[in-house]
């Protein structure tokens, strides 16, 4: 069988990709960002690689030419703005990032539970004011976290996070998948997710987007939460009703919100969030770490090592379930 073609949807001149030179020797592989070129190799590709995060356009313009293609691999983990109805109805098997983000998204969202827990805020305006003003900050031992939508990524927190000494709630579709887990104190379906914030001091949203998860947190269910309650989001924006949440905030209904991602991207100029100081903005660069892409390029090579030998992928795409 002659060795695969493997269309990258990228800038060619993108250094990350210096990592496909680990791919066989013999692999022809076709690297542009060019639609009028992706259009003409298309139909020679056995597997595409969606190698860089500008490159989704791309692909809703190229994939249904890719009429011999056996394999679709996207760099990133979330899957919102790529799963067109063509790729979720075509056989065609799909992998992605998944799990290759956990690390800095969890540091990150350790930080901001610290950042609150410890009200940095407060800290550095008193240091800009030359101001010495001691208060008791209410620390994070003995708090409890909510954490909605328990994968990889929420995994990862629970375990940078549990030597705070911090009590975990995790809630995922099969809660029964916790079942002896040592870092999570009680697992919860979605449907019962006010009842888990109402528990929870910190909550933090790792949900990927989907068409059940739109909205997904709400104006009551922000009710549900306690008035000293923080909630971080580095799954999707559009996870919570950004309307909802700013009501919130500017009454106090809750205390604070971290932010790493939004439902507008770039957040638009004059957005209320910049202007309240119980907002910590994080412009959707929590995991932007040095060689993040290059790393998220290592679970393309590790299934394209399972793709030649006939074994079976890992980070399998549910192109119905949406992740």
């Amino acid at each position: 069988m002659p060795s695969p073609t493997v269309l990258v949807l990228a800038r060619p001149d993108s250094p990350h990709l210096k990592v496909l030179e680990r791919l066989p020797g013999d692999m022809r592989i076709i690297v542009s960002n060019d639609l009028e070129r992706l259009r003409e190799a298309a139909p020679e590709a056995d597997v595409m690689l969606v190698g860089d995060f500008e490159s989704v356009r791309l692909l809703r313009a190229v994939y249904p030419l890719a009429t011999r293609l056996r394999w679709l691999h996207s760099l990133s983990a979330g899957l919102d703005g790529v799963l067109t109805p063509e790729i979720v109805a075509s056989p065609v098997p799909m992998t992605n990032g998944r799990g290759m983000f956990s690390v800095p998204l969890s540091e990150w969202a350790v930080g901001a539970i610290v950042y609150f827990a410890f009200d940095f805020r407060r800290l550095i305006r008193q240091q800009e004011e030359g101001r010495w003003e001691r208060f008791s900050p209410d620390g994070v031992a003995g708090r409890t976290l909510g954490i909605a939508g328990y994968g990889e990524i929420g995994a990862a927190i629970a375990r940078r996070i549990r030597p705070f000494g911090v009590k975990i709630l995790a809630l995922r579709r099969k809660p029964e998948r916790s079942a002896g887990d040592p870092l999570v104190d009680a697992a919860y379906r979605p449907e019962q997710l006010r009842e888990m914030l109402a528990l929870s001091d910190f909550v933090v949203v790792a949900t990927p987007l989907t068409e059940a998860t739109r909205g997904w947190i709400g104006a009551a269910e922000i009710a549900a939460m306690k008035p000293s309650a923080v909630i971080i989001n580095v799954g999707r924006g559009a996870v919570i009703d950004e309307a909802a949440l700013i009501a919130a905030l500017a009454s106090g209904k809750i205390r604070g919100a971290a932010l790493d991602v939004f439902a507008t991207e770039p957040l638009p100029a004059g957005h209320p969030f910049f202007r309240m100081k119980n907002v910590l903005i994080s412009p959707h660069c929590a995991d932007w770490t040095p060689g993040f892409k290059e790393h998220a390029l290592e679970a393309f090579l590790e299934n394209f090592e399972r793709f030649q030998k006939g074994e079976p992928f890992q980070n399998l795409v549910d192109k119905r379930a949406g992740y």
